[in-house]
């Protein structure tokens, strides 16, 4: 699923162009290092067996969340309100969020939770 949302934010050209390769998982920018935006897709929780079927699961439900950090506020909204956009299109609904800024630092973070669902891809082998 990490790949599917990563591959989702790089095919969005607004998103593309003010990252310029700076969308990772797990990994969080050093302070000094927040001088362009930066983006991180952060998984809070193992997939989680839903919509059962004869007594088996249907989908994995994900719960992510993706980090946006830049110096700069207006910049940091618009890219959380494109993310939200590219979540939406391929089922992720945004749930709790932080906004926060770094006042010695000068940077802001908006940090939005997602959760979707994806249908197994094992039938076949059950």
């Amino acid at each position: 699923m990490l790949d599917k949302i990563y591959d989702a934010l790089v095919a969005d050209e607004y998103i593309k162009e003010l990252t310029l390769g700076r969308i990772k998982f797990y990994e969080y920018p050093a302070t000094g290092e927040v001088d362009k935006p930066y983006i991180v897709i952060d998984p809070l929780d193992v997939p989680l067996p839903k919509d059962y079927a004869d007594d088996t699961w249907m989908t994995d439900d994900y719960l992510i969340q993706i980090d946006v950090w830049t110096k700069d506020r207006k910049t940091r909204d618009k890219l959380a309100l494109r993310i939200r956009h590219v979540m939406w299109n391929i089922g992720f609904h945004q749930g709790a969020g932080t906004d926060e800024w770094d006042k010695d630092f000068n940077i802001y973070r908006d940090a939005r939770q997602y959760r979707g669902k994806a249908y197994r891809d094992d039938f076949d082998s059950l």
